[in-house]
């Protein structure tokens, strides 16, 4: 809404007379409003003020860690270089053709294409590396610039890496984002039966994009490149999704003035000398966007714009769904004469408690001014309307012509690199203080009841480490210069200086007994994961806009935000709206619809009602009607009274076989296009829901195990990562010497048995098979890891364990990977995966044969809709929508929503690491999960209670493993007495040759 003197007007009361016990509840209410405003007002604290008093030179020093050399950071390369800057700015340009390639991996698929903007050169895979050879006139700093164009894939950002003659000049040019481009399907946006608007979708502008290299995590300016004076070799290296290159070139970096520099160069400023005009911007009104994951959001209070009056509105942009470096959202804005304007946000800044949001300001594709780079949005506890100002409340003007604008803002967070950088060093040296004080103590335990230091000893540390204090003192003084140069960032104290502050008292208590600190080891522990919860969200900078203005600096546009005494009239109304208003789409439903109940959490049902509607049913005819199911016990009794939905989802392994010997599930092998659907998943993990020669449900989701080993800790004890369980043993003593060991989940005998090619059932699923010679190996190899080779039984944590470094290997699931990625960034870097440690055979390969957990979805029996019911399944399943699902529910909501996909081409698909995703194939392969036969649920009961026979009680593994298999057997002839099979095998599918994936595994 743009126009001189527009307001955003909001509904006036009606003056009909209250009741008189409406009078009474509308005073109370208001009462308790002004209670609470007096209370929250005399409560209120003036927030003390912090001033800049520590450089980032001052605080990441000249030093660089001995393991960081080979992945220099590029906030040390510029402070190695602080001439940098000054040169790129006369740096002459160096084009390259992108079709004139001088080598190239076959993998990369390249191809020249054609088109009404001319030849360019089709890198049609996200894998391979092309290489060109140039010619630097001279020595210098250089921007790269890339014309690029993403073509068809997923739905994520195009990466490359950038190498320079054979090397990453730093860090951050190994992961390159070339973005796509987004805009909402349409504007404004419809609304439902109930008038409550509908999320569009999102649709991809196709064009091309011309980008310099850059990372907003590092800097708010473009990389620079180091070029010295002769020939050099430009290597692209695949990492995720195809594009197309039409040119490449090292330009010079455009010389920024500061505000003062850029006010002068323009026409002067005189006040009144333009009429007084502004225009609002609705900021979900944006014109294209980054990523999918910028997304509008509903908000109610008075003076938001527009009032949802009652009814779900998206009328404000960002929040959480607007928080990573480098996303940007960029609106037109049209201003009625050439002159001078200032910039107005209407903001919500209260994420992060003390800290400042960061976005860099564009005008027309440029920055105007330095000031602009990385502006600063203050912490704030409701929304606010402020200008873009200076330190002291001056707004910034900008002089634009006559007609339209684009305003471009990009999330940035490089002003707290050195924060990162030096928060990651010091927790690194905490971490290995405590190894080495573990060392010198003995104190290896890490079983969660068995603590083996001895309280009662006095320690002489002068006489075992002289320089323990010293090395102390060294980590409470760099902890207190990044405290201060936090608080002066953000001008006020804030969650993480607080966190900081609180571990600098825990180590000082240390340093004023150093004989207590080995009775005080397990507070290293307790500062690694304070500090490291708040340095996770460091690089995240949420921010949510209502609406931008524009206005000439005189103007007062007179808008306001919500107050106190507003919000009570405002409230009462929704109260009232509340008795009048039908909120109840279910009985809106269509009629012949189908009814799918689904077993997860509001967010992930939303989305996939509102993916039905806008693709399933449009494509198909079919309608749907989406409930939650809250407790999976809401099935089992609506199967016994006959109302089910036509189709479950969430449901866990078992849950499908568990129907089928009840009759009560669909069997899906007779279905059109059944086989070609089972191709989307593995069979070895699928084989868990047959039964009895049928089909009963399809995989949605896995969860599965992996090796995580710490490469920094390996590498310094001279190890490597186990391939085969022979070099488990071989590496256990060397970790044990130095007070480590290894994580071996206790329960998982499932790996051992199917590594070492016992299965527990035979083939025709009557008989328990547990004590088979192969059945005997693996148990005595499962208990023997925690008898023979020590190993701890109880771990209450692995993933905090890994993260100190007392545990460096160890294996985990899909669970304690996402909880490494987004809750342990100061071991970035520093830890990988690999497939599990299996069993060498005789051809020389090794068996790594390992269940996977499975979240299905299956057709009840008692549905009238069975073929409709297959056609969502279908779909649900596809590629394109389990693609399209995972990139959404992780864009929304970030990596901890990773919907971990069991489409085995929709797994590619999503943003892995490319050696994680190698070793999340590699073991995916040998994914074979458990029948489920009738007394299934005894396996894992009788597996836990030989367990324990062996390992606690001594009893001989052979004899512990055959009580085992008595009590089995005994439940699984009962159980198929009750369903009625008389000695008639069940056909369990036999899995034996790990699963093949084509050659196209890179």
């Amino acid at each position: 809404m743009t126009g001189s003197g527009k307001r955003t007007f909001f509904p006036t009361w009606s003056r009909k007379p209250l009741s008189r016990a409406g009078k009474l509840g509308l005073r109370l209410l208001l009462i308790a409003a002004v209670a609470s405003g007096i209370i929250w007002w005399s409560s209120g604290k003036e927030a003390a003020t912090f001033a800049q008093t520590v450089s980032a030179s001052q605080l990441l020093g000249n030093s660089t860690p001995a393991d960081a050399e080979d992945k220099l950071p590029y906030a040390r390369l510029m402070l190695r270089h602080p001439e940098a800057e000054a040169e790129a700015a006369s740096s002459p340009a160096i084009s390259i053709d992108p079709l004139r390639y001088t080598e190239a991996a076959p993998e990369a698929k390249l191809a020249e294409t054609a088109g009404p903007d001319g030849p360019a050169l089709g890198w049609n895979s996200d894998s391979g590396w092309v290489e060109w050879s140039f010619e630097a006139p001279r020595a210098g700093w250089y921007e790269l610039h890339l014309d690029y164009k993403p073509l068809p894939g997923g739905r994520t950002s195009v990466i490359r890496g950038v190498q320079i003659d054979g090397a990453y000049p730093f860090a951050e040019s190994e992961t390159i984002e070339l973005q796509r481009l987004w805009k909402d399907a349409e504007y404004p946006y419809e609304r439902n039966e109930l008038g409550m608007q509908v999320r569009p979708r999102q649709t991809e502008i196709s064009e091309w994009s011309v980008k310099a290299a850059s990372d907003f995590s590092a800097s708010s300016r473009p990389l620079l490149y180091r070029l010295e004076k002769g020939g050099h070799r430009l290597r692209l290296i695949g990492e995720r999704e195809p594009v197309a290159l039409k040119k490449l070139s090292f330009e010079p970096q455009r010389a920024l003035p500061s505000y003062e520099e850029y006010a002068s160069s323009q026409p002067a400023y005189r006040t009144g000398s333009q009429p007084k005009w502004y225009g609002i911007t609705e900021a979900e009104a944006f014109d294209r966007k980054s990523s999918i994951s910028i997304q509008t959001d509903h908000w109610a209070e008075p003076n938001i714009s527009p009032d949802p009056q009652g009814h779900l509105t998206y009328n404000v942009l960002g929040g959480n769904r607007w928080r990573l470096p480098g996303e940007w959202v960029e609106w037109r804005a049209e201003v009625p004469e050439d002159g001078w304007y200032v910039l107005d946000l209407k903001n919500f800044q209260n994420y992060r408690a003390g800290f400042k949001a960061y976005r860099t300001i564009q005008i027309d594709g440029e920055v105007p001014f330095r000031e602009w780079l990385h502006y600063g949005l203050g912490y704030h506890k409701e929304f606010e309307i402020a200008p873009a100002a200076d330190g002291e409340g001056r707004p910034y003007r900008i002089y634009l012509k006559k007609g339209e604008h684009k305003i471009t803002m990009t999330a940035d967070s490089s002003p707290l690199q050195p924060v990162s950088l030096a928060l990651k060093e010091t927790l690194g040296q905490i971490s290995d203080f405590d190894r080495h004080i573990r060392l010198i103590t003995g104190n290896y335990s890490k079983n969660a009841s068995d603590a083996n230091i001895d309280s009662q000893r006095t320690w002489d540390m002068k006489k075992y480490d002289p320089d323990a204090g010293a090395k102390l003192q060294a980590i409470v003084d760099r902890l207190n210069v990044v405290r201060d140069y936090v608080n002066g960032l953000n001008g006020r104290d804030s969650d993480l200086s607080q966190a900081i502050k609180s571990s600098v008292s825990m180590l000082q208590a240390m340093l004023d007994d150093v004989g207590e600190i080995p009775s005080k080891v397990n507070d290293f522990s307790t500062i690694q994961a304070s500090i490291g919860t708040w340095m996770s969200t460091l690089t995240q900078q949420p921010l949510m806009l209502d609406y931008l203005v524009l206005r000439t600096p005189d103007s007062d546009p007179g808008l306001k935000t919500a107050s106190v005494l507003s919000r009570v009239p405002y409230a009462l109304g929704d109260f009232g709206r509340s008795f009048t208003m039908d909120y109840d789409l279910s009985g809106k439903n269509k009629q012949g619809a189908l009814t799918i109940w689904v077993q997860r959490g509001r967010d992930y049902v939303d989305l996939l009602r509102e993916m039905a509607n806008q693709d399933f049913t449009p494509k198909t005819g079919i309608a749907v009607n989406i409930n939650l199911m809250p407790n999976p016990n809401m099935l089992i009794l609506g199967n016994a009274a006959g109302e089910v939905p036509d189709v479950a989802l969430g449901l866990g392994e078992a849950t499908p076989a568990d129907y089928a010997m009840r009759n009560a599930a669909q069997d899906l092998s007779g279905y059109p296009g059944f086989g070609d659907v089972m191709k989307r998943f593995i069979p070895g993990a699928a084989r868990a829901l047959s039964y009895d020669g049928g089909t009963y449900g399809l995989p949605e989701v896995q969860n599965f195990q992996l090796l995580f080993y710490r490469t920094d800790i390996l590498e310094s004890l001279g190890l490597k990562a186990p391939d085969t369980w022979e070099d488990v043993f071989d590496m256990l003593p060397t970790l044990q010497e130095n007070g480590m060991t290894m994580n071996v989940p206790k329960g998982d005998y499932a790996t051992f048995f199917l590594e070492n090619g016992a299965d527990p059932y035979s083939a025709d699923g009557l008989k328990a098979n547990l004590g088979s010679p192969q059945g005997q190996q693996a148990f005595k190899q499962w208990t023997e890891m925690f008898t023979k080779y020590n190993l701890p039984i109880d771990i209450p944590a692995f993933f905090q364990h890994f993260r100190d470094g007392d545990i460096p290997v160890g294996i985990a699931d899909f669970n304690t990977y996402v909880q490494l990625l987004v809750a342990a960034p100061e071991i970035t870097g520093h830890w990988a995966t690999a497939p599990l440690p299996g069993v060498s055979q005789e051809d020389g390969t090794v068996a790594r044969w390992s269940p996977q957990g499975l979240s299905t979805a299956m057709i009840m029996k008692k549905s009238q809709r069975k073929d409709a019911a297959w056609e969502f399944l279908k779909w649900w399943t596809s590629d394109e929508v389990q693609a399209q699902y995972a990139s959404d529910m992780e864009s929304f909501y970030g990596m901890e929503y990773r919907w971990n996909t069991a489409n085995v081409e929709a797994m590619k698909s999503l943003s892995w690491p490319g050696a994680d995703l190698k070793a999340i194939r590699e073991q995916s392969r040998w994914a074979k999960n458990m029948p489920n036969v009738p007394g299934y649920y005894f396996l894992g009961r009788e597996m836990e209670f030989a367990w324990n026979r062996t390992v606690f009680d001594g009893i001989p593994a052979k004899e512990s493993l055959e009580q085992a298999q008595l009590s089995l057997q005994r439940e699984m002839n009962r159980r198929q007495k009750d369903f009625g099979i008389a000695g008639v095998g069940l056909g369990v599918p036999q899995i034996d040759k790990p699963y093949d994936w084509g050659g196209t595994d890179k």
